[in-house]
């Protein structure tokens, strides 16, 4: 599933593109044809992101809200635009871009006070400027759950993954087990400082790099794809070289490494830049 950054970089992109003209909306599928109709020909006003969720608004009283979820992808496509293939759940098309959208979890025009309750379930965004993370480390200190699967829950920080989650803790320290409630303040603000140092990153560049180019050898725009990670899908720690373990937590496996992420007690380490 994309992570945050990924649709904050889609919103940036769809306002850059479509944004400020009429555009054409059209559903090849036919499973949102009401919905492409209504903002068929209006002029995109706004794109932004919260966490996993997209919305676009049209100025129609109604918000496109797109969820992209497992299988989803919102990607440009030839322009002029060819026939559609595949199930294109929803096209737009500008002056100059086109946009199709194949199989989300969600794609619904919804009003106002939808929109505000799908927001007010989610967590703090830490892309997001009006982001307060006072709120989700008072979330954390109530639970007794693994950091590992709190980090997963939009409810408590919108965004995180899978891939973020293995990278932040290593970067931390902080075995995954460990119950979110003894994640110190100090720890707290550093996977907090070090989830929005990454996500911008990602934000940027467009894919998922939390590895030190001090350390690579080489800056992020020339590091390989093996290069990008320091425990995510790898059998040893970059750093260290110790064999890596992955257990399951919060229904999902993760990868961390037994002696920098050490269990039952902390342990303070310097975070690359």
């Amino acid at each position: 599933m994309p992570e945050g950054h990924t649709i904050h970089r889609l919103a940036r992109r769809l306002g850059e593109t479509l944004g400020g003209r009429p555009v054409s909306a059209s559903s090849p599928q036919g499973r949102f044809e009401g919905g492409a109709a209504a903002i068929d020909g209006r002029t995109l006003l706004r794109a932004e992101a919260w966490g996993k969720y997209l919305f676009c608004d049209f100025g129609t009283g109604m918000a496109l809200h797109v969820h992209l979820g497992l299988i989803g992808k919102f990607r440009t496509a030839a322009h002029p635009p060819e026939e559609p293939t595949g199930a294109i759940r929803l096209r737009l098309v500008g002056e100059g871009t086109t946009w199709d959208l194949s199989g989300p979890t969600r794609c619904e025009l919804v009003p106002p006070d939808e929109q505000d309750r799908i927001v007010s379930r989610l967590g703090p965004d830490p892309l997001r400027r009006d982001a307060d993370p006072a709120a989700a480390r008072d979330r954390l200190a109530r639970t007794e759950r693994p950091i590992a699967a709190t980090l997963l829950d939009q409810s408590i920080i919108a965004g995180i993954g899978n891939v973020y989650r293995a990278e932040l803790l290593f970067l931390c320290g902080i075995h995954p087990a460990r119950a979110s409630s003894a994640v110190s303040d100090d720890e707290f603000d550093a996977i907090w400082s070090e989830t929005v140092r990454l996500m911008r990153i990602g934000e940027r560049s467009g894919r998922i790099t939390t590895t030190d180019p001090a350390e690579i050898g080489r800056p992020r725009s020339r590091m390989r794809r093996e290069d990008r990670l320091y425990v995510y899908h790898r059998d040893h720690c970059r750093r260290c070289g110790t064999p890596l373990r992955t257990d399951r937590i919060g229904g999902r496996p993760i990868t961390h490494c037994p002696s920098c992420q050490p269990a039952g007690r902390r342990r303070r380490r310097a975070l690359s830049r």
